[in-house]
């Protein structure tokens, strides 16, 4: 192999930007969403609304004009996506086929055999959503209590391995609760059919380098074992990989001050070596606004920061510290980084008064290489908390007194960064 080498900057804006995030928002509206949604590759989905869900704040972060009523056009009304997978996420229908041997696999596991053993209680549920459906976990009395964390019946741990397996699906959401029918009332005809295993192990193999955008061998086997459920010794990996980049689908590349080589797609290079010479790749240029101008506050499981990437890439320490207890939250509650041009500057702790439309800023904290001087980037932060305000909902911003919440002492930066904002009030 003999890699390409690139700088960290380059490095940074080609994973900020493969995911949609760099110079700025690119997509508009219902269509921009599902544009979006298929160049993420991915999107993990959770169910906690504190100032609105991870996977809205992602697509607000990437989409003008967002609406949580965009993701449920695209994905529940046109059939443009679907959920799957363990770590819930969102794919587009086009890929179902080759997810088929992952479930075909899953229909094995051992895991499982208590449950696919019981063939009148499959069959039961069967006939209700063939006679009722769509319908949910609530809406079967189950025979037996179990003691899961997916469900405390034996219908619920039924029916999310017949989701795992592909023989339900999610067919709409209500708030976060999911409605499963039958396969074929929910896929479409054309995409309603299984890869052999090889296009699949091909397949996968592509996506997950589009997914990280740049990813150390070791991330990208990890995925596609996941993906395939499937999992290879180490030198069956190596070899795997090689086997991409002899093909001319993969390519190394050498991170200037990073340890250990990096794979990325090769129809990706073109667009590196545009970041190198400091220029846009075309189709990259922002609609409005660019982060530069506008601050961005990301989701916690985006792609570039959850998983320790935010450390890899940006030197930024980010733990997602939702269900740590209270006590052991090094920062707060829901924090999200904030993008400011091509860094992690800063995060935030918001939350959303529903009642009163208030969104409460419980927390801020600068990073110590932060321009905190310069004018642009409060206005820019301001503008980013404007943009998030009127994405929830909120009718005002307000913040905790000093003492009320985590110890924050850039709290009353950001405050007053958003009263210069607003015309001192």
């Amino acid at each position: 192999m003999h890699p390409v080498t690139i700088s960290k900057i380059t490095a940074r804006r080609f994973v900020l930007g493969r995911q949609g995030l760099w110079p700025g928002r690119r997509w508009q509206g219902v269509e921009g969403t599902a544009s979006a949604l298929r160049v993420m590759e991915g999107l993990q989905l959770d169910p906690l609304n504190v100032a609105a869900r991870s996977q809205d704040i992602a697509l607000w972060g990437r989409v003008i004009d967002y609406s949580p009523a965009h993701l449920d056009q695209v994905a529940y009304r046109q059939r443009e996506f679907f959920d799957y997978r363990g770590r819930l996420s969102l794919y587009p229908m086009r890929e179902l086929p080759y997810w088929g041997v992952a479930m075909q696999r899953l229909r094995q596991h051992p895991r499982w055999q208590q449950i696919s053993a019981n063939t009148r209680l499959l069959q039961s549920i069967r006939d209700e959503l063939h006679r009722r459906g769509p319908l949910g976990n609530r809406d079967f009395a189950g025979t037996a209590r179990v003691n899961s964390y997916r469900g405390r019946k034996d219908s619920a741990l039924a029916l999310y391995w017949m989701w795992l397996v592909g023989e339900v699906m999610i067919h709409h959401r209500q708030g976060f609760d999911r409605r499963y029918a039958l396969r074929s009332q929910v896929a479409p005809p054309a995409w309603d059919w299984t890869a052999e295993e090889g296009e699949a192990e091909a397949f996968f193999s592509r996506k997950s380098l589009a997914f990280y955008g740049l990813a150390p061998q070791r991330t990208w086997a990890n995925d596609v074992a996941s993906c395939l459920q499937r999992w290879l010794e180490p030198a069956e990996d190596r070899a795997r990989l090689e086997r991409l980049v002899q093909q001319g689908a993969a390519a190394a590349v050498q991170v200037e001050g990073m340890k250990g080589l990096h794979f990325t797609r090769s129809g990706d290079l073109e667009l590196l070596e545009t970041l190198e010479a400091g220029a846009i790749p075309p189709g990259w240029q922002p609609l409005q606004s660019t982060s530069l101008e506008q601050a961005v506050f990301l989701a916690p499981l985006d792609i570039v920061s959850a998983r320790g990437r935010a450390k890899q890439w940006f030197d930024f320490d980010y733990t997602w510290e939702v269900y740590k207890p209270a006590s052991q939250r090094r920062w707060g509650y829901y924090t999200l980084p904030v993008l400011y041009g091509d860094r992690l500057e800063a995060r935030l702790d918001p939350r959303l008064e529903r009642a009163s439309g208030t969104l409460w800023i419980n927390g801020f904290w600068l990073e110590e290489h932060a321009p905190a001087q310069d004018p642009a980037f409060a206005a820019a932060l301001a503008r980013g908390l404007q943009g998030f305000a009127a994405f929830v909902g909120a009718r005002q911003v307000d913040f905790l007194a000093p003492g009320a919440g985590p110890d924050s002492p850039d709290q009353a930066y950001l405050q007053h960064a958003w009263q210069s904002f607003n015309g001192g009030g």
